[in-house]
């Protein structure tokens, strides 16, 4: 008798998964006049050694270089930028100073440091591990000159990559100022016609969550527009003031959606060429011309028609609606900046900070992982020993995918970057080629993001064709034994009990996520007739980017190589039924507002309630992992509002104290 094949394990399948993602032809380009021609003019002028640090820079600053609007490349790339100077200034302080093995601890302080951090959010991330690598580069790289002057060339070398990213862009069509927000907005609509048309289909949940990460690149773009506007102290433009309301219109359309999106039923194709149409008007600037008739078969029907014609009108009108005095105070340049800041470096919540739970896991695994590598370089060669901690640096980061995933990409992309990089030596002659290899490896990064194997690639070529400016032309070789020893320590060590357990690390996201719902929840059932439905948007916004970053985190977890199911709750499970219960929360809000029967108060506290008794299940286990049995829910409410809700909260209940 034959026997099914098994599925293949996700830790043994991660490593071959590989994005599918358009060109990005105008940061190829950038990528291209980035280190190469920095790496030259070092060659050309006789300094090589300001040369590879310019490149050096370059090449942090270009993993950054990701799409986005002008002011959102600022930061992810500036921020980081910031970072990596700090860490060569520290690195390049300890050569300076002859640290010899003390550069074990001090390497075991910023590595805590940069772990911890990155709960911050993904700019933060970027920046501490950047942080961490040039402190490794600074303290191991013999190159001449002043530890201040060796920052000020890492940090020249990311700003140039920041200033071909305001110059060499793509062109747009309209838009003026504000093209790059426009496009955010747009790619709403375009992610809401998608959703539209895969509504009662298997693809319906994965259109939604495009959706919803569509509307959080937007809101973040608008957002910190406007806080750069209060930076410059310099008052709102029109076409920013009329941006914004055909936002709001296309986050209540978004909301509106997401009640059809739960009902289930396929749609006419005329539904989903409304929100084209509003697209293509953004990215033209024309009108988006007659739309589809209103129908009000259900509830989620007449609530998207509604919603429809508001964005008309705020389409259609050519003067911002007028603000209230109050809304117009400024606040204070410190708070100004402080909220730019947590815009796109991270939202602190509670457990989240860098001395949380999560925080201490974090940096104590990239400590440990560093620290070792470094002892372990020193001893095998204490003169090169920087490639093997470094190595370390871009592979231990927990927020960056599985641990055995990354070690074989990057092992693999290492072997093939380093065979490249010979060849290269084999074919071209002169002092040139290494600023030739340079300049193809920036420009092979940004299509690099597909996969990690490609991406180290593009990186080993780039930093051999550093090093052998610098004086070691020997080095490919050595770089195959360091990255295997390094591969073997985070295997290791990133595997330790204290340092990978899921509950810790995915818990507190997935509890924050529940926390998030509970609130959106609370806020639908508890809200009076004829609200104000921002503060309700907003609540669902918080929720969904929560349930995002939880599932992200689920499935790094459930794809790393000891995973510890039997001992963990289902999270994905978990995850998924709290994003079910925010689509069944929006839909009961779309009823409520269309004079279905209000929730008594002790059936929405009874609901409330047991998802926050939920959450308390995953946040304080017993027992040294055993989670507390989330409570029974009791009979379902005989309510058309709330009947989704507590199917959903029964699933969770069910997930929430056994493993999957």
């Amino acid at each position: 008798m034959l026997r099914a094949p098994r599925a293949v394990p996700a830790w043994l399948a991660h490593p071959f998964r590989w994005q599918r993602l358009p060109v990005p032809w105008t940061a190829v380009a950038r990528g291209a006049l980035c280190a190469g021609p920095l790496l030259g003019a070092g060659i050309a002028t006789g300094h090589p050694a300001p040369g590879v640090l310019a490149g050096l820079g370059s090449m942090l600053a270009g993993v950054n270089d990701r799409p986005g609007t002008r002011r959102t490349g600022i930061v992810h790339i500036g921020l980081p930028a910031l970072a990596s100077a700090l860490g060569m200034l520290i690195g390049a302080s300890l050569l300076a100073a002859g640290a010899g093995w003390w550069v074990v601890p001090a390497l075991f302080a910023v590595g805590y440091v940069s772990g911890a951090g990155s709960v911050a959010g993904p700019v933060s991330s970027n920046a501490g591990m950047q942080m961490l690598a040039t402190a490794v580069l600074g303290a191991g790289m013999p190159l001449p000159g002043a530890p201040w002057a060796k920052a000020l060339y890492v940090l020249a070398g990311c700003l140039w990559l920041l200033l071909l990213r305001l110059v060499v862009r793509s062109p747009r069509p309209a838009g003026g100022a504000l093209s790059g927000e426009r496009a955010a907005v747009a790619t709403v609509f375009d992610a809401l016609a998608a959703a539209l048309g895969a509504a009662g289909g298997p693809d319906a949940e994965p259109a939604r969550r495009r959706l919803t990460a569509a509307l959080d690149r937007a809101d973040e773009a608008l957002r910190l527009r406007r806080l750069t506007g209060r930076l410059l102290r310099r008052p709102a433009r029109t076409e920013e003031l009329l941006l914004g309301e055909r936002f709001a219109a296309a986050t209540s359309l978004c909301e509106a959606s997401v009640a059809l999106l739960w009902e289930g039923r396929p749609l006419p194709s005329r539904v989903a060429e409304s929100p084209r149409r509003f697209a293509e008007a953004l990215r033209t600037g024309t009108s988006p011309g007659r739309l589809s008739a209103p129908e009000t078969s259900t509830a989620g029907r007449g609530a998207f028609d509604q919603a429809l014609l508001d964005a008309v009108v705020a389409f259609d009108r050519r003067e911002p609606t007028p603000v209230r005095p109050a809304a117009e105070a400024k606040p204070g340049l410190l708070p100004t900046a402080r909220a730019a800041l947590r815009t796109l470096g991270g939202r602190p919540r509670p457990g989240r900070g860098p001395f949380g739970p999560a925080g201490q896991d974090y940096g104590l695994r990239v400590a440990v992982c560093i620290a070792a590598s470094a002892a372990v370089a020193l001893a095998l060669r204490a003169q090169h020993w920087y490639w093997l901690p470094a190595t370390v640096t871009f592979l231990v980061k927990p927020d960056l995918g599985p641990l055995f995933s990354r070690t074989v990409n990057r092992f693999a992309g290492t072997v093939a970057g380093v065979l490249v990089f010979a060849g290269a030596g084999l074919l071209l002659t002169g002092s040139w080629w290494p600023a030739l290899m340079a300049g193809a490896g920036g420009a092979l990064l940004p299509f690099a993001t597909r996969h990690f194997a490609l991406q180290t690639v593009a990186i080993t070529v780039m930093v051999l064709s550093f090093v052998h400016v610098s004086g070691s032309p020997e080095a490919a070789g050595e770089r195959l034994v360091d990255t295997s020893i390094a591969c073997g320590i985070v295997l290791v060590v990133g595997h330790l009990p204290r340092l990978a357990d899921p509950r810790r690390r995915v818990g507190q996201r997935v509890t924050a996520a529940l926390r998030a719902t509970e609130r959106f929840l609370r806020h639908v059932l508890e809200s009076a007739p004829g609200a104000d439905p921002t503060e309700r948007l907003a609540l669902r916004r918080a929720a969904y980017r929560a349930l995002g970053e939880a599932r992200a985190a689920a499935e790094t977890a459930a794809a790393e190589l000891l995973a510890a199911r039997d001992r963990n709750p289902d999270w994905l499970t978990v995850v998924t039924a709290a994003e079910r219960i925010v689509d069944a929360a929006t839909a009961c809000a779309v009823r409520l507002d269309h004079g279905a029967r209000r929730p008594s108060v002790a059936e929405a506290e009874r609901l409330c309630r047991a998802l926050a008794a939920m959450a308390d299940a995953l946040e304080d286990p017993r027992g040294g992992g055993t989670p507390v049995p989330a409570p029974e829910l009791g009979p379902v409410p005989d309510c058309a509002t709330l009947t989704d809700v507590a199917a959903e909260l029964e699933r969770i209940r069910g997930y929430a104290g056994a493993g999957g």
